[in-house]
Parts: structure tokens; sequence; C-alpha cells
């Protein structure tokens, strides 16, 4: 399976006198996500994790591990293909959260994709790429 794993920064400070919450760039506060391309996510573990996937795979997912952030934290997985771009804000609910975003692959998308996991201030905080053929 391949993992990719990186401490990242991920958080939302509230405004003490404000009360609005304000985004902080990633490498601040010492979050760490683990994420790879799957054909499935079971018992919210990735099935069939790779790089390189048939034509016919139908959809697959993005599915990651973070640890450390702040429940309420939003995580975007930006998934682009051909100078499109998908965004899908996937909220995490406490330090050790699970969570995954798929994407229906329609046959004649051949070819590299990226997927961009960014936090709330849009920093990349992981780039996965993979391969239709």
């Amino acid at each position: 399976m391949l993992t990719i794993r990186r401490a990242v920064a991920v958080s939302l400070f509230a405004l003490a006198a404000a009360g609005l919450a304000a985004p902080v760039a990633a490498q601040e506060a010492g979050v760490a996500v683990e994420a790879v391309i799957a054909r499935d996510v079971v018992d919210r573990e990735p099935v069939d994790a790779g790089t390189v996937f048939p034509a016919d795979v139908g959809r697959l997912f993005c599915w990651m591990r973070v640890q450390g952030a702040e429940a309420g934290t939003v995580l975007e997985h930006v998934w682009k293909f051909a100078g499109y771009e998908w965004v899908v804000p996937l909220q995490i609910g406490g330090t050790h959260w699970r969570t995954f975003s798929n994407k229906v692959i329609v046959p004649e998308w051949k070819g590299e994709w990226t997927i961009e996991i960014r936090d709330a201030t849009g920093t990349v905080l992981e780039t996965l790429t993979f391969t239709v053929q």
C-alpha cells in the first residue's frame, strides 16, 4: 500500500473578542496526514490502494487519516484532471480521524490525475498522483 505521511499543521483558532474562527497555516499546528488512493473504503480503511488504475475502475477513493487536528477543522480534497478541479470539503471530527472523498471515473478520462489535500488557508498539505489507463 502506498502511504504518504507528513507532519503538517491544520488548526482553527477562536478569536476571543470577535467570536470568529481564523484559519491558520498548516505548518503551525503539527497535524499528521496519511493519504492513499484506493478502489474502495471498507470499515474506514482503504482497499486496493495504488497509483495505476484501469479506465473501467468506475470510482476511486482518496482516503486519509488525520492526527492532531482540532474537531471542526476543514480540509479539502481537490481532484484535478485535464484542467478541471473538483473540490470536496471534509470536516475533521477529532484528533484521530479517518475520512475520504470519492470520484466517479469515466473510462474516457485516461491520464494523469492529481489530488491536493489543502487546509483552510489553501496551503497544500499533501499531493497524491495516480494514472488511469
